[in-house]
């Protein structure tokens, strides 16, 4: 029998008779009592009970507890008048030492057992499906009569003693334009598993066919349609398969106990608790979550480092919210090569200018307080400048400890390729992302230009290559920061630098990446990149997404992030060191206090005290 249009309005305690006399032939409680909270069920012998609480709040995106029994008993006065636990889920499944030795309709037959067991009562994601229909968004699984897909993925639980597992999730497939509207609908919902922890293509949960659910039915994506991913409680059973207990009870996959209770009417009543979805990449599709409030900040973050002192015409580079995206993509990145340094000044020695390399340590300072991998490639002749540099940085407390040097010379064909990617394999990516900030980029006849329309090719090794590589590799990222239209990344704003810059139509870097970063001046955009990955950081929403809410919130860090961050005092000490070692101003050469002809004093230090404004 199909679930019929009759079972969706019964109330709880008339549906829990009628399962209890087992009179229904469904396979799943999924669009049943329509508006009333569902759980999942764990039952487990006493001496395992105080523990499994804990793995509980340990993991309470996959596991919200809604109520633990005493020892044997059956009730639940909390969530329902009148049940027992023994009869009132459609079906169960026994596990003894790890395996499921079969499915049952009724417990009653071990009540003598049960007299030692506890049962866990946990949020469901049914419990959610009216919230979301009232908010315009179907509900696939229940149109297609079937099962919601359930899969075992890559994230590992937070472990307490003997319960250790990877996560369990729920699949949906919402239409694009419905995202948004989706994580609105459930994010205020965390009895009933809160926000979606992924949206996006399943392999980066490590799922690997759709088609295949470990648990329930194969649900059918309609065109447009995203997979979102939820935390599932079914995550409790595969903690009672691992922790190989000698006797354990579970809900069936899909046919859980139905309470008394009504889900809450979440009201969202801050910017700090609306959440705003953004896609991130298009290869692997990927999308995240931040709240209103850490967007607005980002953004104030953008407009901020978007003046023009030297009045070059930058305004017309500009792509809103490209700050933002970048820093998302950066936020969910594993492996970070960042990469400076802008020979402009060709008859010095060293011909480098002091734009660059402060905003380059700022994010890697900022990565490291995230505890991200980091590494700085530049050119091979500007090796052991870059190596002093770094030392400095870390004796003035800038660094925690030094960042690896790389350097990238084209060899054969593949040479970007290997650089990238574990043994040339794009399938194995070193880095999640590429950051150049300051780099000199390649223009469309292939030479490198400074603003001034002068060559300077011979000094400039070929790290564009590694950006137009990264356009090939599924799952590498790129972000170019750059203030005048030939920086490394800036070929996504090409025709506005050849329209409005001057000597554009010669200077103007053909190479893209995906997210640019106009800024004043280069290291402000640096700057502004190391306070927009603090804000993400400590915004609750992002950070529950990016741990898939498994474990505990990383906010105990704050204070480590925070001390990473760009300061006045920092940021002085480096550019006299920098002036120590000949490194020149961008536009006047000059070895002063001075970063692209604008004074330290009063212009940088300004810009800096304002970015960690939007950061307290």
């Amino acid at each position: 029998m199909i679930l019929t249009g009759g079972l969706k309005s019964l109330l709880p305690h008339v549906l829990r008779r009628i399962i209890r006399c087992n009179r229904l032939s469904i396979s799943n409680t999924s669009g049943m009592a329509e508006g009333y909270k569902q759980a999942n069920v764990v039952i487990l012998h006493k001496s395992l009970s105080d523990d499994f609480e804990k793995f509980c709040h340990a993991n309470d995106g996959p596991l919200p507890l809604l109520y633990r029994s005493k020892p044997g008993d059956w009730k639940c006065p909390s969530l329902s008048s009148d049940s027992d636990i023994r009869t009132d889920c459609l079906q169960y499944r026994i596990y003894e030492h790890g395996a499921c030795t079969g499915s049952l309709k009724s417990l009653k037959e071990y009540s003598e057992q049960l007299k030692d067991m506890v049962t866990f009562y946990l949020g469901c994601s049914f419990s959610f499906e009216k919230a979301v229909q009232n908010a315009g968004i179907p509900i696939r699984n229940v149109e297609q009569k079937c099962n919601v897909s359930m899969y075992k993925t890559a994230v590992p639980c937070y472990s307490v003693s003997t319960f250790c597992c990877n996560l369990v999730v729920t699949m949906r497939p919402i239409p694009e334009s419905k995202l948004e509207a989706a994580v609105l609908a459930t994010s205020e919902l965390k009895e009933a598993h809160g926000a979606p922890i992924h949206m996006g293509d399943p392999g980066l949960l490590g799922i690997q066919d759709l088609s295949k659910p470990d648990y329930g039915d194969p649900v059918h994506l309609h065109p447009g349609d995203i997979p979102a991913f939820w935390a599932c409680g079914v995550t409790g059973v595969e903690a009672v398969i691992n922790c190989r207990a000698p006797l354990a009870f579970t809900h069936s996959p899909g046919c859980m106990f139905i309470t008394d209770l009504k889900n809450d009417n979440a009201t969202v009543r801050s910017s700090r608790e609306v959440p705003q979805v953004h896609c991130i990449s298009q290869d692997p599709l990927h999308y995240s979550i931040v709240s209103a409030e850490a967007a607005q900040k980002i953004k104030t973050l953008e407009t901020l480092i978007g003046i023009d002192p030297g009045d070059r015409g930058i305004i017309h580079l500009h792509r809103q919210d490209e700050l933002l995206k970048a820093c998302l993509s950066i936020s969910h990145a594993r492996s970070v090569l960042i990469t400076t340094g802008f020979p402009t000044h060709f008859t010095y020695e060293p011909p480098e200018e002091n734009d660059g390399p402060p905003g380059a340590l700022a994010i890697a300072a900022t990565l490291q307080a995230l505890e991200k991998e980091v590494a700085i490639v530049t050119d091979q002749r500007a090796m052991n400048l870059n190596k002093k540099i770094i030392e400095d940085a870390v004796q003035l407390g800038i660094l925690k400890r030094p960042v690896p040097l790389l350097s990238y010379q084209r060899e054969s064909a593949d040479s970007a390729l290997m650089f990238l990617c574990e043994n040339g394999n794009p399938g194995r990516p070193r880095f999640d992302h590429l950051i150049a900030i300051e780099r000199a980029g390649m223009a469309a006849d292939g030479n490198y230009y400074n603003a001034r329309k002068v060559n300077i090719k011979h000094l400039v090794d070929p790290i564009d290559e590694l950006f137009l590589a990264a356009q090939t590799i599924p799952g590498i990222a790129t972000t170019g920061v750059g203030d005048g239209g030939n920086e490394l990344g800036m070929g996504k704003v090409k025709d506005a630098v050849k329209k409005h810059i001057k000597n554009g139509d010669v200077i103007a870097c053909d190479v893209e990446a995906d997210f640019t970063v106009v800024a004043g001046v280069s290291n402000w955009g640096g700057y502004a990149i190391a306070c927009a990955l603090y804000i993400l950081s400590t915004c609750e929403i992002h950070d529950r997404y990016l741990r898939k809410a498994v474990g505990f919130p990383q906010l105990s860090k704050k204070m480590v992030w925070l001390s990473a961050l760009p300061s006045v005092t920092k940021e002085e000490k480096l550019l006299k060191a920098l002036v120590r070692h000949g490194v020149r101003s961008g536009k006047t050469a000059s070895l002063e206090m001075e970063v692209d002809g604008l004074p330290f004093y009063n212009t940088h230090s300004l810009m800096i005290e304002k970015l960690l404004q939007e950061v307290h």
